[in-house]
């Protein structure tokens, strides 16, 4: 067993595939094959299910993957111990939702890359950030929630995001702005998939309202929701950071739902047993510099410093 046999075992176990592994990899695809026939002959079990075209991991091979991700991240802490002369090498895997890639990430990426051109930057989509953050197949998660609480995990809240009710100029409660529990009874909402994060937020508040039954259209993504609301569809209920354009533009109007003020938090998250890596270290400093607002005299994101 060896680093070379392990990267290209754990490229295989991501991406579920040795055609695309090769691709990454810059190898031909018989030297996968070839690899990952002597890791498995080497530990005497099969750690790929081979069904047909579609390739999966066996439960060996999921605790192998485990284990990989710990050697080789132990590989590159000791290549960056003993390589490191000032400026930060190796590479930073992240992950983050829809929205934050789009309207928050674009600067700090483009400040670490300016700042750290010897170091890579690695964006991996995942529906499972936390168990993709233990498992090692990512280093540092970007989350739109309330404050995330974890014994494993180390949670730095960076920005408070406002969620709002948005409507089109045609919808008949724009003229209002100011509505009343029972003005949305019965409208249709447009709203993200269930178990995202401010969804759950918006239906606990309509079940404490006395708003049990809603009509609404589900969306996979964020510039559906907006495109529908623009066209008068329903009612929106989205982070404010993602329609601040449509406001400005006049092309929706937020909805001010009596005394409700709904919001989540932008946080970074990465493992606490974790060894931070001289580029994993720094890729959270320029996050901190890009993204992190000033502590709120009245609390807001002050529970980051008492956590920290």
């Amino acid at each position: 067993m060896d680093v070379r046999q392990l990267t290209t075992f754990r490229m295989v176990a991501h991406t579920l595939s040795f055609s695309r592994t090769a691709i990454a990899l810059n190898y031909v695809q018989s030297s996968v094959t070839t690899q990952i026939q002597a890791l498995e002959e080497e530990l005497g079990v099969k750690l790929f299910d081979r069904l047909g075209k579609r390739v999966a991991l066996t439960e060996a091979g999921k605790k192998l993957l485990l284990y990989s991700e710990k050697i080789l991240g132990l590989v590159d802490e000791a290549r960056s111990a003993v390589m490191e002369d000032g400026d930060p090498v190796g590479s930073v895997t992240i992950s983050a939702p829809e929205s934050l890639c789009t309207y928050r990430l674009p600067g700090v990426l483009q400040q670490f890359r300016a700042r750290f051109p010897r170091s890579r930057l690695i964006f991996r989509p995942t529906l499972d950030q936390r168990q993709s953050i233990h498992e090692g197949s990512i280093d540092v998660a970007f989350v739109l929630e309330d404050q995330v609480r974890s014994s494993a995990l180390e949670s730095e809240p960076l920005a408070e995001e406002a969620l709002l009710m948005l409507v089109s100029p045609d919808h008949p409660l724009a003229a209002k702005h100011y509505v009343e529990t029972e003005d949305i009874r019965g409208e249709q909402f447009l709203l993200t998939e269930k178990g995202c994060t401010y969804r759950n937020v918006f239906e606990r508040a309509l079940h404490a309202a006395g708003v049990d039954a809603v009509t609404d259209l589900e969306f996979t993504t964020v510039e559906a929701i907006k495109q529908c609301a623009i066209a008068g569809m329903g009612i929106a209920f989205l982070p404010s950071l993602v329609v601040e354009t449509e406001i400005a533009q006049g092309k929706l109007i937020a909805l001010q739902w009596g005394e409700q003020h709904f919001q989540v938090l932008t946080q970074m998250l990465w493992h606490k047993e974790k060894w931070l890596s001289p580029a994993i270290q720094s890729f959270l400093n320029v996050a901190r510099e890009v993204l992190q607002e000033p502590v709120s005299p009245h609390g807001g994101l002050a529970i980051a410093s008492e956590k920290r």
